[in-house]
């Protein structure tokens, strides 16, 4: 049987206010926890205040514990660029100082190397029009953040959402990683259905599409990211025409919105990293729970369990999540 998970690691990024640097990380699989802090700095166990009079020469920032086999470092990284705007040096968004200014924290060689590849890549992209300005240093000591800035947006929801919406990052975001030369290679990769699918929220037709009525062991996999959704044991014959599973591999992939376009509300899935529309979810499904995952064969590509190991994703052939 493979071990899963049994290495962990530390990542550490600055990018500006804390509060915002903890839900994009957040119970994906692999991540232990993820804690808000101060690091940087010369002075020791530094207050929030003290750190905003920006005489202590510390960040804040966020310490991660992953467990690299179910989740690399490569990915974190992924992440971290599109929460920040790498050009700027004098802070994040609405929030302006050295404290506030975006910093990988990086804990061995093999994490620094990583963090230059990631970065040289980003500038070769020219997603920006400005200097690539973020720092990669040796992490140092990290210090917990006081109770009330851990899980920001889990303990204060409605602060955390006008926050959000104020400082303008998810508008800068949006513009920077969703623009038309990254619509335009999605269609040159894509068939037209899977990119209707994915990103205009269609609906393959019922009974005539890849997967309905597929019974194969193997695991189901986000179209665009490859990120492991379903698995063949959780899926049911649903009757709808589409394919129909009762979970997912891991929560922490799935995206749940509520949607008001059909004229009635419905729970509106989406695979969290890609942003892929994959469906919706009803509570019509097996007992005893009851859910019933309904999923767009467009957004899905299936691997069958023999080829699980060449395709890099061994470790669910004897992993819980999936029981293959």
């Amino acid at each position: 049987m493979n071990k899963i998970g049994n290495v962990r690691e530390l990542a550490t990024f600055a990018g500006g206010c804390f509060w915002c640097m903890v839900k994009p990380f957040d119970e994906l699989p692999g991540i232990v926890s993820v804690v808000s802090g101060y690091t940087g700095g010369h002075t020791v166990n530094p207050t929030y205040e003290e750190v905003g009079t920006e005489t202590t020469g510390h960040v804040e920032a966020v310490q991660i514990t992953f467990e690299p086999e179910l989740f690399p470092y490569e990915r974190l990284l992924e992440i971290y660029w599109q929460l920040i705007d790498p050009t700027d040096q004098g802070g994040q968004f609405m929030d302006r100082g050295y404290s506030y200014r975006t910093v990988i924290f990086v804990h061995n060689e093999e994490q620094r190397k990583k963090a230059e590849a990631s970065k040289e890549a980003l500038k070769a992209s020219k997603r920006f029009k400005g200097q690539i300005v973020t720092e990669i240093v040796p992490a140092g000591t990290f210090y917990p953040a006081e109770a009330v800035h851990q899980d920001y947006y889990k303990t204060h929801p409605m602060n955390y959402k006008m926050y959000m919406k104020g400082s303008g990052r998810d508008e800068f975001l949006e513009q920077h990683w969703n623009s038309r030369e990254d619509r335009k290679r999605l269609r040159s990769r894509l068939t037209e259905l899977q990119y209707e699918v994915t990103q205009n929220k269609a609906m393959e037709p019922p009974y005539k599409n890849e997967f309905w009525e597929q019974t194969q062991e193997g695991l189901y996999v986000d179209v665009l990211s490859g990120d492991p959704l379903f698995s063949s044991a959780d899926k049911f014959d649903s009757g709808t025409g589409w394919p129909g599973f009762t979970r997912p591999v891991a929560g922490g992939l799935i995206r749940k919105e509520a949607d008001f376009s059909s004229g009635t509300v419905r729970t509106v899935i989406r695979s969290r990293l890609s942003g892929a529309y994959l469906g919706y979810l009803t509570y019509d499904g097996p007992e005893p729970a009851k859910q019933h995952y309904v999923i767009n064969s467009a957004a899905l590509r299936f691997i069958p369990k023999e080829e699980l190991e060449t395709e890099g994703y061994g470790r669910y052939l004897a992993g819980p999540e999936v029981k293959l």
